[in-house]
């Protein structure tokens, strides 16, 4: 997995960074794939932050399937 393609999703690239990856993105289904794949981890993300039940003394979630 390029590291560019979970920050893409996470929205921390800057400007450049952000435009030089979608020109990348155009022509690259491998990161195409993972871009589908981690498409709503940043929605999973807030519902995590939002879930009052959810505690420091939780074990971290697994990222395996």
């Amino acid at each position: 997995m390029h590291d560019e393609v979970a920050a893409y999703v996470l929205g921390v690239l800057d400007d450049d960074e952000h435009e030089a990856f979608e020109r990348h993105l155009d022509g690259c289904e491998r990161c195409q794939a993972e871009l589908m794949e981690l498409a709503g981890v940043p929605e999973r993300l807030d519902e995590l932050k939002q879930d009052p039940s959810a505690s420091e003394d939780d074990p971290p979630m697994s990222m395996s399937r």
